[in-house]
């Protein structure tokens, strides 16, 4: 910590905020308080200084260079996925490296850091060093109001700090808890970290986890979510998203798969209810994500949308999304809170939207379905001692946002030689509906099932937003098609009986093997269930040789949609949202560059344009500074010509 950096921030926001240093628990206009704007997960502002008139004016006014590389270590971060927020007249934001930072929103100057020194317990778990965010808490303690800043680091440390001076709560288990303890079991914790982050609920830090999607065998550790006390950093409750003797569910993993399985975690965000007092958990896949013969049965909670109490822990409903998942479809973004009515009925609905391209919409309070979901049969599985359940949920409404399984009119057909070219490539696989297990791959067979969506999305970690005074869904997702197999394991190198086998699929000539788009933005009203607009997101390879004659309109930019898909934040009639540019000599298709694109709200036309270096990666935000208002976004990596910096635009 710098002190002298301190005092001038101390000064800063004195003379900004008054002599009372508590911030209201309702925010002015303006703010970003949370990951996701507000604990509803909304993404959205009321802000309209920029708007359809003049959003053609927005320049980048200023850049901060990430502070992660006056770290001293030589452990780089990966993609820059934070985002920031925005409270009382200052910015904070979390660096790959898990260092926090203070930083001057109108000028991009750093104010402060603080370092943990994280990266000394070496790469973490996964995806390495990438972290997405921070959250925020203001309340009283002993009688004093007090506002802190709370994330979870790569170290497995829950950490707490003041939000004015950056200085660590001494209260708080001395500063940080160690995560690594209380699950219930001994871990290996070089295979579980943390990086998105935590939520606030009812004074309870509620966190979960990442933990390794590359096991050597089907002991991993357990996904369990906890809640913290946030005034004392002291254990209130553990979930066991994988049941134990004698709790609910725990039938549900036969042959005693409870005992040793892992993962059922929830790396991504959360949503909290505030007057309810539930937190909304969005699940993983068990250990393994494509090969489950180890632990037989639906697998309660995996791939699930859980309830819960955030006072108690105490499970209050559930929705599981995937039985028994072979297909990573685990749910990867928060859900989305909102107020609707339908038919003549006022519902507070919680909205889940999925990798598989299926939007679950319910009552947050009960866990009924606002429309019918029925159970449709799903092909079984051939692998030798796997398990497939029958049936497979499916909602009535809404229509999916996404193709669900592939067949031969899926594919690519812009001119007849293509359409003959990709005939032949898929010649050697399995084409299906959604939900076709993934086949044995053996000589002289298929190389495989190719699944649309695949496990990228439709819709991942970023998630949809939400107008919370219109009650429509906007979500970004992809059309990506990867190839599931299974093989048998190679004993020297693994417990499991069988691993995965996982291909990317190009189609012709470098084009993706589908039909457009590729990407596409979806809006959604959830007072009718009804799809009111959708449009391509990103020009796509409209530009290829082999068929730049046809002069067609945007197709969508492909990509591998984990890495640089579509983050997006909504204000009162514009969406913002950013892209990597696309590159046909790579097979995630991700340039070294990309864009921020503005839509309108009401019909989803293109607005306005900007192309950004290096390439974005994290999901925008906005606020509103001393009259003027910003959109903030993170862009790329620690290595190479990718510096990682947090970009701001203003109108000029």
């Amino acid at each position: 910590m710098d002190k002298a950096a301190s005092a001038v921030l101390l000064l800063l926001l004195a003379a900004g905020c008054g002599s009372d240093p508590h911030v209201s628990d309702q925010p002015p206009v303006g703010e970003w308080r949370h990951y996701a704007a507000d604990r509803a997960s909304t993404k959205y502002s009321p802000l309209d200084q920029i708007n359809p008139s003049n959003v053609d004016r927005l320049r980048e006014v200023w850049r901060w260079t990430s502070v992660e590389a006056e770290a001293d270590t030589e452990h780089r971060g990966g993609m820059y996925k934070s985002t920031p927020l925005y409270i009382a007249g200052t910015l904070y934001i979390t660096t790959s490296l898990s260092q926090l930072a203070a930083i001057d929103p109108g000028t991009g100057e750093t104010l402060w850091v603080y370092d943990p020194r994280s990266y000394d317990a070496g790469r973490p778990a996964n995806a390495g060093f990438q972290h997405r965010g921070l959250e925020y808490w203001s309340g009283e303690i002993d009688g004093e109001p007090a506002e802190r800043l709370v994330y979870a680091a790569h170290h497995r440390r829950l950490i707490s700090l003041d939000r004015l001076t950056g200085e660590p709560d001494p209260a708080f288990g001395g500063g940080m808890v160690n995560t690594a303890l209380g699950l219930g079991r001994d871990i290996n914790e070089r295979q579980y970290t943390h990086s998105a982050p935590p939520i606030v609920c009812a004074d309870v830090i509620v966190l979960g986890s990442i933990i390794s999607d590359g096991p050597r065998g089907p002991k991993m550790p357990p996904g369990h979510v906890r809640g913290y006390d946030v005034r004392t950093g002291e254990q209130r409750w553990i979930f066991h998203t994988i049941p134990q003797p004698g709790e609910f569910g725990n039938e549900t993993w036969l042959d005693g798969s409870w005992e040793y399985s892992g993962n059922t975690n929830v790396w991504t965000m959360m949503s909290c209810d505030d007057e309810l007092g539930f937190v909304y958990l969005p699940v993983s896949t068990p250990t393994n994500d494509w090969y489950g013969g180890h632990r037989p049965g639906d697998n309660l909670f995996a791939e699930s949308l859980v309830a819960l109490d955030a006072r108690t822990g105490e499970r209050k409903w559930h929705f599981q999304a995937v039985r028994h998942g072979l297909w990573d479809y685990d749910l990867g973004s928060a859900p989305n809170l909102v107020d609707v009515t339908v038919e003549g009925r006022e519902i507070k609905a919680v909205a889940q939207v999925s990798k598989q391209g299926i939007t679950y919409v319910f009552d947050r309070e009960t866990g009924a379905p606002v429309w019918p979901i029925e159970e449709i049969p799903v092909p079984q599985t051939t692998v030798p001692g796997e398990w497939s359940s029958p049936t497979q949920p499916m909602p009535t409404k809404p229509a999916p946002f996404e193709r669900l399984g592939l067949a031969e009119d899926d594919l690519i057909d812009f001119t007849p030689e293509l359409r003959a070219e990709a005939l032949e490539i898929v010649a050697d696989y399995v084409l299906g509906p959604i939900y076709t297990p993934p086949l044995e791959v053996k000589e002289g067979g298929k190389l495989g099932v190719l699944t649309l969506p695949s496990a990228a999305g439709g819709a991942n970690w970023r998630g949809a937003a939400i107008d919370p005074e219109a009650g429509v869904l906007y979500v970004p997702s992809m059309t990506q098609v990867l190839s599931y197999g299974v093989q048998p394991a190679d004993p020297a190198r693994s417990e499991f009986r069988y691993v995965a086998a996982i291909d990317f699929m190009e189609g012709p000539r470098g084009l993706p093997l589908t039909k457009p788009p590729y990407s596409r933005i979806t809006a959604i009203d959830l007072n009718t269930g009804e799809h009111l607009w959708q449009v391509a997101h990103g020009p796509g390879p409209k530009d290829h040789p082999a068929i730049a004659h046809l002069d067609l309109p945007d197709l969508g930019s492909p990509s591998h949609g984990v890495l640089s898909n579509g983050g997006l934040v909504l204000t009162k009639d514009l969406i913002f949202i950013i892209q990597a540019d696309y590159d046909t000599s790579r097979r995630t298709f991700m340039g070294d560059a990309g864009h921020i694109r503005a839509y309108d709200t009401r019909d989803g036309a293109k607005l306005w344009e900007h192309r950004v270096e290096p390439t974005p990666h994290g999901t925008p935000m906005t606020y509103l500074h001393e009259g003027r208002q910003y959109v903030a976004f993170t862009v790329g990596t620690g290595r190479g010509e990718q510096s990682p910096a947090l970009v701001a635009l203003a109108l000029e």
